[in-house]
């Protein structure tokens, strides 16, 4: 795809090819210069893509300053404040409008890019993108969504919510399956998705009260929305191939996540313990490098990492925190693809389609009065 190198122009105006992302510059563990990095691999894999970059002009300038083209590429815009991982969203909200995170979910509210990618404090993120943003009318709740690597020949599952919100009602449940189907028709390129409600079993009749709720809920608009659920799945489904979309409140998908985090983590380090035992299990690891290095890839998490938030008026990407260059380059290729795709104004359309058809049976199954 050839896209516009004016970064002027509207990036989701009909016939306009640009893509202009809006990248907090401030928020990762790592410091600004891994956030530059990440950036410079996408603008190196997308020569035409468009960056307006939020922070503190004098730290940030130097940085890009050090590789070539990189600033040709960018618009800086100079904010002298960050969020901290220690800051709570309600504070931020009060006090947090002179910082990188909020200027950079305000580029996407203005029109100005069509994306936003932090690496930030996630609750101050998600604080400042419902406000600015907006919620979709007919959303409770918004949900973080990730892909996560599976056994499906997509390659991926979509699971949430990871952590937008700890609570999560039979209603929220449902919401965030419609939200989830979108996110495989529009990342995965999946017809009719397959959902799965994560549960501590298969059985009908495991399991807390809103999930069974959830349940009838789900199977309910199955149909109307088109998609297949598949009933309840447990977390060995997660990876597996029994459902496209795996939905669960944000504790327990959190929890998920950073399990799985640490233990391809985990699986990493030992393997190159394994082959670093013997002068034999060196030479058995060099004959068996490419493969290692296939499977390394394939179990990286920092390939496939950025969740984003759904459920807003606009495409928010949430890096993890920890994030080096390749994570940051992972998260902005999302939101770039995203952008692409049109999601945002796709998601809405869904979102407001099966509302009004939840409505309508609610409705029909209500006795007259």
């Amino acid at each position: 795809m050839t896209v516009s190198t004016d970064l002027l122009g509207d990036p989701t105006a009909a016939g306009n090819k640009s893509i202009i992302l809006s990248i907090d510059a401030m928020g990762g563990d790592q410091g600004p210069a891994a956030i530059v990095a990440g950036i410079f691999r996408s603008a190196r894999k997308n020569p035409d893509l468009g960056f307006i970059v939020h922070g503190p002009a004098a730290t940030i300038t130097p940085l890009f300053a050090k590789r070539k083209g990189l600033l040709e590429k960018c618009e800086i815009r100079d904010v002298p404040d960050v969020v901290k991982m220690t800051d709570k969203p309600s504070q931020t909200l009060r006090t947090g409008k002179n910082t990188s995170m909020w200027s950079a979910v305000e580029a996407v509210r203005s029109g100005d890019a069509a994306a936003c990618v932090s690496c930030g404090n996630t609750g101050a993120l998600m604080a400042m993108s419902m406000i600015r943003l907006r919620k979709l009318p007919g959303v409770n709740r918004p949900a973080i969504g990730i892909l996560w690597p599976s056994r499906s020949v997509h390659g991926f599952n979509v699971m949430l919510d990871v952590g937008a919100d700890i609570r999560a009602d039979a209603t929220d449940l449902l919401q965030y399956a419609l939200m989830g189907v979108s996110y495989a028709r529009n990342g995965l390129n999946i017809d009719r998705p397959r959902v799965g409600l994560l549960n501590v079993g298969t059985e009908e009749h495991k399991g807390r009260t809103e999930l069974h709720d959830a349940s009838e809920l789900i199977e309910g608009q199955a149909e109307a929305t088109g998609f297949e659920f598949v009933g309840f799945v447990e977390g060995g489904d997660i990876p597996g191939d029994r459902a496209d979309v795996i939905v669960t409140d944000g504790f327990t998908g959190n929890v998920a996540l950073k399990t799985g985090e640490g233990t391809a983590s985990l699986i990493g380090d030992r393997l190159k313990e394994a082959f670093n035992y013997s002068l034999l299990s060196k030479l058995a690891g060099l004959l068996a490098l490419t493969s290692m290095k296939r499977l390394q890839k394939r179990i990286d998490p920092r390939r496939v990492n950025g969740g984003v938030f759904l459920g807003l008026n606009g495409t928010v990407v949430k890096s993890h925190g920890a994030a080096d260059a390749t994570g940051v380059d992972a998260a902005i290729n999302l939101a770039f693809r995203l952008a692409q795709s049109g999601f945002s104004d796709r998601l809405a359309k869904r979102i407001a389609a099966s509302t009004q058809a939840a409505a309508k049976s609610i409705a029909e199954e209500s006795p007259s009065k």
